[in-house]
């Protein structure tokens, strides 16, 4: 429910607060006084669409915020919402803070929880927290996009709908791989196009870890003339050139040699001396053969140069290197295979359709069965609604009609309403006699009330064209839907108002110039006040009288408790409110 609203430098709400609670709130005052700005202000909070001269003169912007108290049984709906647009949950108790700021022209931002928003978003959330009905206004119930929505709400089959929204998605999965399979022009370009990656990798016959091994050949073809004449002077200085290190061992060893005749233990130094010729050896010829090798090859050189560039164009179109080449080969041809062999799961995928359709048309039967025999009952429960009302010759009938078949079934649902016997039934939306539509608007609200799944109702001056004994029925109407979710109501009916718990007085008057309004809630003595007003114009001994036989009519004490709300008294141009509870 809407616990506390806030609205600043809205047209003449300079600074006005204003507490709820559960029940039947209304709001009375004299026409012009600013009820309906309240109003306003709420369907703003709901997503409504901002006015650019709503900031109030002197003023850059607007700003309503709210407190909302969401009640358990929709605790799980608002969630969902917020989760999906990425908003806080809120508090534990189910606490919903919301503010929107109106700049001048008509731009504004949305807040939830602290979180900036967009209005849409907003808007999505709003339908949860407050429906608001009006001559002017008929949000909500008026919607025949939701018309299917409130009969399967008010059907109470929650699991035939989910079960026909779990056959329609099986359907929906199996129609989309079909189409993937049934790709037409594009799956058989991508084909073609796979095999002819596959073919020109395939061309390539690369080898792992080819493009290393040729870097370095590479090197070594290009640096040839190098690499022989290092390796020629290394021969050299080791065995063939004067003083090479093959003469200066042979002459360490035959010195040794002598000397082992005089003293054996150098037989050791001797062996090892022996051991280096002879890797000193080897390692002169193996130079020597290597600098005979290095004469240069310009054709391998080339080949080598082409084989390379080919690589390269290789790893830039599928990786940074032969292996990452090869592994993309074997992705591509695990993806042409699937293409190739889906023929074959085509068979399978159109004997699992005509499964799900025939499961998908049985859920939507059993689903469109019961929604017949609610539509029913729900017309004959409003008909009945409507002629506590003073509507009796009125009659609601529910327009089901065949329609493609979806996630939630088979059918076209549309609220239609005969306001007269003999008439034919007209769309809810085409309905449009004030007095009438307020009464008919009520009656869907009573018989709904379990059934639309919104947090706070709002009636904006729905008693329009009517009066004595039928005010106080729809007084009493009220009244019913405020016993199962809150209602804020603008009435200029005082059978109306003597029927609230909580009764909220609005005025205005002039401060230096400037129009301000105040709010304020009435104890029992000015609510008493108040409904003698509303009855006569003027508050005398008698209409305090004819007040005081209203409220105990309407309840006795328990209809005229107080309520707690913050009052605005102005004191001046840009001043601050001051309240009185």
């Amino acid at each position: 429910m809407l616990r506390h609203l806030r609205v600043t430098n809205f047209a003449i709400l300079s600074d006005v607060s204003l507490d709820l609670g559960p029940g039947l709130n209304v709001l009375t005052g004299e026409t012009g006084a600013g009820k309906s700005l309240i109003v306003d202000a709420v369907n703003l909070l709901r997503g409504g669409r901002a006015s650019a001269d709503i900031p109030r003169a002197g003023s850059d912007e607007a700003v309503v915020e709210a407190i909302f108290e969401v009640p358990d049984d929709l605790r799980g709906r608002v969630r969902a919402r917020l989760v999906e647009a990425g908003l806080p949950d809120g508090e534990e108790d189910g606490s919903l803070l919301v503010r929107r700021i109106i700049h001048r022209g008509g731009r504004s931002r949305v807040y939830v929880n602290g979180a900036l928003t967009t209005a849409s978003r907003l808007a999505e959330l709003g339908e949860l927290l407050v429906d608001l009905s009006g001559q002017h206004q008929h949000q909500g119930l008026v919607d025949a996009r939701r018309h299917r929505e409130i009969l399967d709400e008010y059907a109470g089959h929650r699991e035939l709908c989910e079960a026909m929204a779990a056959a329609w998605q099986r359907l929906h999965e199996i129609d989309q791989a079909i189409a993937e399979i049934d790709g037409g022009s594009a799956r058989a370009e991508r084909i073609d196009f796979l095999r002819f990656q596959l073919d020109e990798i395939a061309a390539a016959d690369l080898q792992p870890g080819e493009d290393e091994e040729l870097s370095r050949e590479r090197a070594r073809l290009a640096s040839a003339e190098r690499l022989e004449s290092g390796a020629r002077a290394a021969w050299e200085l080791l065995y063939d050139g004067e003083g090479a290190a093959i003469e200066r061992i042979d002459a360490a060893a035959s010195e040794l040699e002598r000397l082992l005749a005089i003293d054996d233990t150098l037989r050791e130094p001797a062996r090892a001396v022996g051991e280096a010729r002879a890797l000193v050896e080897d390692a002169a010829s193996r130079l020597r053969a290597y600098a005979d090798r290095q004469g240069g090859d310009p054709e391998r050189l080339a080949a080598v140069d082409d084989r390379l560039a080919l690589i390269r164009r290789l790893t830039r179109k599928h990786g940074g290197s032969v292996d990452e080449v090869l592994a993309r080969a074997g992705a591509l041809r695990a993806e042409l295979d699937g293409l190739e062999g889906a023929e074959g799961r085509r068979d399978e995928l159109e004997a699992a359709r005509a499964a799900a359709l025939d499961d998908a048309e049985a859920r939507a039967a059993a689903l469109g069965r019961s929604r017949r025999d609610a539509a029913a009952r729900l017309a004959s429960e409003v008909g009945a609604a409507l002629a506590e009302l003073g509507m009796a010759s009125a009659s609601l009938e529910v327009a089901i009609t065949a329609r493609e078949l979806g996630p939630s079934g088979a059918d076209q649902v549309e609220l239609m309403l005969c306001a007269n016997r003999g008439e034919p039934a007209k769309p809810l939306i085409k309905v449009a006699s004030g007095g009438e539509l307020s009464r008919i608007m009520l009656a869907l609200k009573l018989v709904l009330r379990r059934a639309d799944p919104v947090a706070t109702y709002v009636f904006d001056e729905v008693d329009a064209g009517i009066g004595g004994a039928t005010a106080e029925v729809v007084g009493h109407k009220i009244r019913e839907v405020s016993a199962h979710r809150q209602v804020l109501c603008v009435t200029h009916l005082p059978q109306i108002a003597a029927l609230a718990s909580r009764h909220v007085h609005v005025s205005k008057a002039e401060v230096d110039g400037r129009t301000e309004t105040s709010v304020v809630a009435l104890d029992a003595a000015a609510r008493r006040d108040e409904i003698a007003r509303m009855m006569g114009g003027r508050i005398t001994a008698e209409a305090r009288a004819h007040a005081d036989a209203l409220l105990a009519a309407a309840g006795g004490a328990a209809a005229t408790r107080a309520a707690t709300a913050p009052r605005k008294t102005p004191r001046g141009r840009g001043a601050r409110s001051s309240h009185a509870r």
